[in-house]
């Protein structure tokens, strides 16, 4: 891993915007082509950077009839991390996990020449992270407690109704043990 450079496992030729592009077309063309962010770019040059959170955000401060109104440029931090393509693979994967960032342009003389994801590394280099098996393994934990939780939820019990005191098969509603008539009416 010492060895493997950016430049090896990178996405070359990446998806890119003008940074004139309105946030409704930089939108459609994530949603086309599958991406998580657009490079901005002029003649090669990187003038800004955008991700699919950058245009949510921009949704929801504004309205819809904006999105026409808004240049990608405006909502591009003003300062772009990026990498080198001669950096190693554990430059970037240090560089993403310091700054909480899923993918780096990769700049060489000044130019866009692709960019780097996690997704690209896990793909070249799986075994990196041995531990992503134990996180999938606890998500799934996790979402089969709240099914079984849900499901008991909806298995009637026996005992007395919080809410009218009579003995019946009881639901769980709002927090309380409640009768089938009781629920209903709740």
């Amino acid at each position: 891993m010492e060895n493997i450079l950016v430049a090896d496992v990178m996405t070359r030729e990446p998806v890119t915007a003008k940074p004139e592009d309105d946030l409704l077309k930089c939108a459609r063309k994530l949603v086309k082509k599958k991406v998580g962010s657009l490079p901005l770019v002029n003649k090669k040059k990187l003038i800004g950077f955008i991700d699919d959170r950058d245009i949510l955000w921009a949704i929801v401060k504004k309205s819809k009839k904006d999105l026409f109104n808004i240049k990608a440029i405006d909502i591009s931090p003003k300062k772009i991390i990026t990498i080198r393509p001669l950096a190693t693979v554990k430059e970037a994967i240090s560089k993403m996990k310091k700054l909480k960032f899923k993918r780096l342009p990769v700049i060489n003389n000044n130019q866009l020449v692709g960019i780097i994801t996690a997704k690209d590394i896990l793909n070249f280099h799986p075994e990196l992270y041995p531990e992503l098996e134990e996180f999938a393994r606890i998500r799934e934990e996790t979402k089969k407690l709240k099914r079984i939780k849900k499901a008991k939820e909806r298995t009637p019990v026996e005992g007395i109704c919080e809410e009218c005191g009579e003995r019946d098969f009881l639901y769980r509603v709002n927090g309380m043990l409640v009768c089938e008539s009781c629920k209903d009416s709740i």
